[in-house]
C-alpha cells in the first residue's frame, strides 16, 4: 500500500475540498484525516466513534465480560 500525503480545505459546510490531482484514476481510495484535536466538537467526535464499525466486535456477548459489581463507583465530587 502507497501513502500520499496532500493538503486540502473545507467549506463553510464542512464538506472536504481536494485541489490535488492524483496520477490514478477509476480505483476506490481511503482518506485519513488528521486534525488537531482541539478544534473537533467532543460531541461529534464521540458520535463518530461510536458508530464506527470498527468496533461492533465490541457488542458481541463474549465481549460482555463485567458487571455492576466490578470495580468501584465513579464519584465526581472529589
Amino acid at each position: 500500500m502507497k501513502a500520499i500525503e496532500i493538503k486540502a480545505k473545507t467549506d463553510k459546510n464542512g464538506n472536504l475540498l481536494i485541489s490535488e490531482k492524483l496520477n490514478i484514476s477509476n480505483r476506490e481510495v481511503r482518506v485519513l484525516i488528521l486534525v488537531d484535536e482541539e478544534e473537533i466538537d467532543e460531541k461529534y467526535w464521540l458520535g463518530a466513534v461510536a458508530t464506527n464499525p470498527a468496533f461492533n466486535f465490541l457488542n458481541e456477548p463474549e465481549e460482555d465480560i463485567y458487571t455492576t459489581k466490578h470495580g468501584t463507583p465513579f464519584d465526581d465530587s472529589e
